[in-house]
């Protein structure tokens, strides 16, 4: 990739999903800057660099979970992908949901990758480690 640390985005509202994913990313040695907002109406304040984020570092990655509060990650898919300033960040769904429409309809709306949440810590954490190795070290990732 580049020598500077990945900022990662994660926009996930639920605490112990939040832990294991910060706990998944050290499992797997990444060195990454996770940064993580509860709400997508929260996300899309980080990536507009509205307050209190102002001074947040782009994402080169979004992990999105779908069922958010406030403005869902569905909106938020949307938005990244239809601004021509944020589209060309990679974004990851990352979801319970396994059900065969919201694949679809992610996809549709141009998310990178969908992918199903592991319950079981260990898959949780074989998951994360893929997703690094592919999108943190094999994929070339842009700042713009």
């Amino acid at each position: 990739m580049r020598d500077s640390i990945p900022t990662i985005l994660l926009v996930e509202d639920n605490s112990t999903d939040v832990l294991l994913t910060r706990q998944a990313f050290e499992a797997c040695s990444a060195n990454v800057d996770l940064q993580v907002v509860s709400d997508g109406l929260q996300a899309l304040n980080y990536l507009y660099r509205r307050p209190p984020y102002v001074d947040a570092a782009r994402p080169d990655l979004i992990l999105l979970d779908l069922n958010l509060p406030k403005c869902d990650g569905w909106e938020v898919l949307a938005e990244v992908k239809s601004n021509g300033d944020l589209r060309c960040i990679p974004l990851i769904v990352l979801t319970t949901s396994n059900n065969e429409d919201d694949v679809r309809r992610a996809y549709h709306l141009h998310a990178n990758c969908y992918m199903i949440k592991p319950m079981a810590f260990n898959e949780f954490s074989a998951a994360i480690g893929k997703l690094n190795r592919f999108w943190l070290s094999a994929a070339t990732l842009t700042r713009s």
